[in-house]
């Protein structure tokens, strides 16, 4: 099969390489389409996986082409999405079946291969059958690159619901990427009357304007901004701070933002935390549970009734072959980007 191996920090090569073996339990996906993170960033170019090679990605969808033991064969044909995070099931986190929490999990495309190859190994656990939990209708609604997108939008999905929001809210997303972006939309498919998208200049703008009801504001903008519920998608002490600034007086701040180094914080922003007695959380990926509801049910749901804008957020595909042209897109932010996606098909 066609992969790209990272082969060490900033080494990326896309190869000819056998495909991945089926241990028992597991499957084998044919990816049909993948995802770019902004955490794959930093994982090919500076920072690296936790071993070498490995295949990134952890975005992605596609279709059952083979089993291995103990997996029923009527699997095999069937569209899928992929919840990365592999679960070790025995923690304490993970007996209460918070596996986004989980202690010793595994992930795909950063400590084990993912999906930026024509096939990923999978176990059977952690793939999300799209066509089975719709009507035939529903699932033709879906197409592998939107199925590609369950996890980002899961994701921002736990985040907005862990901040609490209600009908009737003032809610405030603080950064312009995919992850902000369906923070956003989120927040007003449940409820919130006024969402507000906060990004650092006009070159966001656009692609804001996609997402219906939502409103883009600069950060000077932002300024007269009073939110019930504040969601920081940065990971800066800056982007921390506006949060802080933005929640009205017992509102919420929920921290989703990865941050890329360490962060301090002003005296001053330490006392509006407490004078404002703000509710601040954190998020962590999202609930995954595979025959109940979750996260991923919600998601799944909210794509095929287009209750969320995913094809507005997907602002560029790439075939497969050109893989590091989207890569680079986003390293040197050649172009406004919101979702960045490749087409194994």
């Amino acid at each position: 099969m066609r992969a790209y191996e990272l082969h060490g920090v900033n080494d990326l090569r896309r190869e000819d390489i056998e495909k991945p073996e089926i241990p028992s339990g597991w499957v084998l996906v044919q990816v049909k389409a993948s995802g770019i993170c902004s955490s794959d960033i930093p994982r090919v170019f500076t920072n690296g996986t936790y071993h070498f090679p490995t295949i990134p990605g952890h975005e992605f969808s596609g279709v059952v082409a083979a089993y291995g033991e103990g997996v029923p064969e009527e699997r095999v044909g069937k569209r899928v999405g992929i919840f990365p995070l592999i679960p070790c099931r025995t923690c304490p986190q993970c007996r209460q079946k918070k596996y986004e929490m989980c202690e010793h999990y595994d992930y795909l495309g950063s400590r084990r291969d993912g999906g930026f190859a024509e096939y990923c190994a999978v176990p059977v656990s952690q793939v999300y059958k799209v066509a089975d939990s719709l009507s035939f209708e529903q699932a033709a609604n879906v197409s592998f690159r939107e199925a590609a997108m369950l996890e980002p939008l899961s994701v921002a999905l736990h985040a907005v619901k862990r901040s609490g929001v209600k009908p009737g809210d003032t809610a405030a997303v603080i950064g312009t990427g995919m992850i902000g972006f369906a923070a956003a939309a989120w927040a007003k498919a449940l409820g919130a009357e006024i969402v507000f998208v906060i990004g650092r200049g006009e070159a966001k703008r656009a692609i804001a304007e996609q997402i219906p009801g939502i409103s883009y504001v600069t950060e000077e903008e932002s300024k007269a901004i009073q939110a019930d519920v504040v969601v920081e998608a940065v990971g800066t002490p800056q982007a921390v701070s506006s949060a802080v600034l933005l929640a009205r007086p017992g509102g919420s701040i929920v921290l989703m933002g990865n941050p890329s180094g360490d962060l301090a914080m002003e005296k001053n922003v330490y006392w509006r935390i407490l004078r404002k007695q703000l509710n601040l959380m954190g998020t962590w990926n999202s609930s995954y549970e595979k025959d109940e509801a979750c996260d991923w049910t919600e998601a799944l749901d909210a794509l095929s009734k287009k209750k969320i804008p995913a094809q507005a957020l997907i602002t560029h595909c790439f075939p497969s072959e050109k893989l590091m042209d989207g890569l680079e897109l986003m390293k040197n932010h050649k172009e406004p980007y919101c979702k960045v996606m490749v087409s194994w098909e």
